[in-house]
């Protein structure tokens, strides 16, 4: 059986991260994009981080240029950009395709294990998955849902 453990990510300052480094954790994955509408979703996933971190959550964000060229900056920028506008401290990662033939495996997996409208497509930036501490998937959300209305579904978890 696959898991989030059994996957690896770039991280935004290209140190190569097991993801495994997360095992016992739940972690919500969200593909971003810095010049996106729901770019401000980025404030309620810090607020998550915030609120949750010191229970055993972390929020694990993937910049995506996929959709509408909404994340063109290099990972500098990017990484810059979330820090200075919204604080974030979790962790991010390279930029990383989710949908197509590119796509991360680790996107490819989790569009497997929990589809959405759009089939085993993602269908815009800020689509977010809950993984449960198993490192199983647990739900998948909307990119218009807004980060702090999983606080409910992240409490059952923890």
């Amino acid at each position: 059986m696959t898991t989030i453990n059994d996957f690896s990510a770039t991280a935004i300052d290209g140190t190569e991260t097991d993801l495994a480094d997360f095992s016992g954790q739940v972690v919500l994955v969200v593909n971003t994009a810095s010049k996106c509408g729901f770019t401000p979703q980025y404030k309620g996933l810090q607020e998550l981080q915030d609120t949750y971190g010191e229970r055993g959550f972390t929020v694990l964000g993937f910049p995506c240029d996929q959709f509408g060229n909404q994340e063109p900056g290099a990972e500098d920028e990017i990484a810059e950009f979330c820090e200075r506008n919204f604080g974030v401290d979790f962790p991010l990662f390279a930029k990383v395709d989710v949908n197509g033939t590119d796509a991360h495996p680790l996107f490819a997996w989790l569009r497997g294990e929990k589809r959405g409208l759009l089939g085993g497509k993602i269908k815009w930036n800020f689509t977010k998955f809950l993984i449960g501490r198993d490192g199983e998937v647990i739900s998948r959300h909307s990119p218009t849902t807004d980060p702090t209305k999983l606080a409910g579904d992240i409490e059952k978890v923890l």
